[in-house]
């Protein structure tokens, strides 16, 4: 689990994110100081029209008016100036954050992504980084911008009678510094727990759709129900929590903020009546301490928000700052492909041992099969030749080259890998299939489908290859979501084809043609098949029993 971090440390690190728009920042924090001051001295304005006609009744107050007018007019053009600048700044580096995210979700992939949970990942990219947007747009900029007002109206009014100043100070400290630190810290973890009780929720749900055949089959609906309302609840329960620290906060503020408006007329009173103020003075001041605390209390009413914000920011933050299992490589080696060898291999997920001194060689054109019993390894072998993991003890080589030293991209094009389930994607038949070599031509994928025995199944379908195919997959069948998958590693036309299972949601007929394919396929190809039917590995030149060469 890692370690809480505190809320200025988050949000000093989603400032550094901003570096490159300053420049507008800093236009936002201008407009929007302008036009807090022209808010304020509206009744600034306006309370010295009154003194001055209390003062002569015959006093022309056309210029009064005509000032009013012009504030008003100048305080909702500077708003709209500053929200566009904070909007424009927070959308941009929305788009900025989302890249990272999948930037680091493609850098973690897949070792690290196997133990996440996918709902909390999606509540991540989706309403943890929309959340951001409060900060980005209604975060930043009003610090600053209540820190400028209150400097400005705090020697407005200390100017005038120095004591008035000191009182002004210590209200928009108390209201805008000690009532949002002291909320911010009662708030931070029930923040936290409620944007995880939501990605939990969401997993609930997700999990839920996935398993709907099931749950209907085997009557687990009310089971489920059940695990989704204690979900809710608990959501309800953290939304509840949040909300009466909310409560609390307004009600404070809003005491706080009667406190010291009261206080400053007893002061200002106190200062009329030993002749340190006029009357003019005495209504100016308390107006404006009344009228000013707006930025102060949209910098308070932060905190209500900022829980949730900077518990979504730190969840992005720790994921942006994980480190992958292995990391592609740019520096190495371009390697023509020439076999491929484990040696003294030894593999652990977490304290459990998988592999162990394992040492077997696959050399250029052969057909190799793999069988052993459930959990000796075999799938692992095969993530670890792919580098998808990297080897605990050992190496793996590659033409005699440490598989951590090729590049990256170069050994994606050296091997395929078709996995156990395959993914279908919410696209067409053709650009499912296409995944394998995106710029394929129609003819290609056209011959890598009948390789895989399905094209005559494509041609049945509505649109043929340019039927879309529904969510996750549910409008075809395993095998042939299976036969897809085969397509993609024969478009791909790398020269080592990884095989897990390829056939397990095959019938005998599908079978023997897909192993017909590879055969005669495997001119120029080195294909290694994970299997446990016997039909399958018949088709390989030698067979390993990974169970008796593992040496646990």
């Amino acid at each position: 689990m890692n370690k809480r971090q505190k809320g200025i440390k988050i949000m000093g690190k989603l400032i550094v994110l901003v570096k490159s728009l300053w420049h507008i920042m800093l236009l936002a924090v201008l407009l929007g100081t302008v036009g807090y001051l022209c808010a304020i001295f509206l009744t600034i304005i306006a309370s010295n029209g009154v003194v001055r006609l209390i003062s002569d009744k015959n006093t022309n107050l056309t210029p009064v008016f005509i000032s009013l007018v012009v504030v008003a007019v100048s305080r909702g053009i500077l708003h709209y100036g500053e929200q566009y600048c904070n909007h424009y700044i927070a959308f941009k580096l929305l788009g900025i954050v989302r890249h990272k995210i999948f930037a680091k979700l493609r850098e973690l992939s897949p070792a690290k992504l196997e133990g996440k949970d996918k709902g909390n990942l999606i509540s991540m990219i989706t309403t943890d980084t929309e959340l951001l947007e409060v900060f980005y747009a209604h975060t930043i900029s009003p610090i600053l911008i209540a820190l400028v007002t209150s400097l400005f109206i705090t020697i407005f009014i200390g100017m005038s009678y120095a004591p008035a100043g000191i009182l002004a100070l210590c209200g928009y400290l108390t209201v805008g510094v000690a009532v949002p630190l002291v909320n911010g810290k009662a708030g931070s973890n029930a923040g936290m727990k409620y944007r995880n009780s939501f990605g939990e929720l969401n997993s609930c749900l997700l999990e839920s759709l996935r398993g709907l055949d099931e749950i209907l089959q085997y009557n687990d609906g009310h089971n489920r129900m059940n695990k989704i309302n204690t979900h809710s609840k608990l959501l309800s329960e953290n939304r509840k929590e949040l909300n009466k620290l909310e409560g609390k906060q307004r009600a404070t503020t809003n005491v706080m903020i009667l406190f010291f408006s009261l206080a400053m007329l007893i002061l200002m009173i106190f200062a009329y009546k030993n002749n340190k103020a006029d009357i003019g003075m005495v209504i100016v001041n308390t107006v404006a301490m009344m009228g000013s605390f707006g930025p102060v209390v949209a910098l308070s009413s932060l905190s209500n928000n900022l829980n949730q914000t900077l518990a979504s920011g730190e969840r992005v933050l720790n994921l942006l700052n994980e480190t992958p299992v292995t990391e592609d490589v740019t520096n190495g080696k371009n390697i023509d492909f020439n076999g491929i060898a484990a040696k003294n291999v030894s593999f652990s997920y977490n304290e459990e041992k998988i592999l162990s001194n394992l040492s077997v060689n696959f050399p250029k054109y052969s057909i190799t099969g793999i069988y052993g019993k459930s959990g000796c390894g075999k799938s692992t072998l095969l993530k670890l030749l792919m580098r998808f993991w990297d080897t605990t003890e050992g190496s793996v080589e590659i033409s005699n080259v440490n598989i951590r030293n090729v590049n990256t991209d170069n050994l994606r094009c050296i091997e395929s890998y078709v996995t156990q389930e395959t993914y279908i994607f919410q696209k067409t038949v053709a650009e499912n299939i296409a995944i394998g070599k995106p710029n394929a031509t129609t003819e290609e994928i056209i011959e890598a489908a009948k390789k895989a025995s399905i094209h005559d199944f494509i041609m049945l379908l509505p649109k043929g290859y340019n039927t879309l195919l529904g969510e996750l997959g549910n409008t075809i069948s395993s095998g042939e979501k299976q036969r897809i998958g085969l397509a993609r590693a024969f478009l791909h036309n790398s020269e080592l084809m990884l095989l897990d299972e390829p056939t397990s949601n095959l019938d005998a007929l599908n079978e023997g043609i897909i192993l017909k394919s590879l055969h005669e396929s495997s001119q120029g190809k080195t294909i290694i098949i994970v299997s446990h039917r016997e039909s399958t590995l018949r088709t390989a030149q030698r067979v390993i029993d990974l169970s008796a060469e593992n040496k646990l």
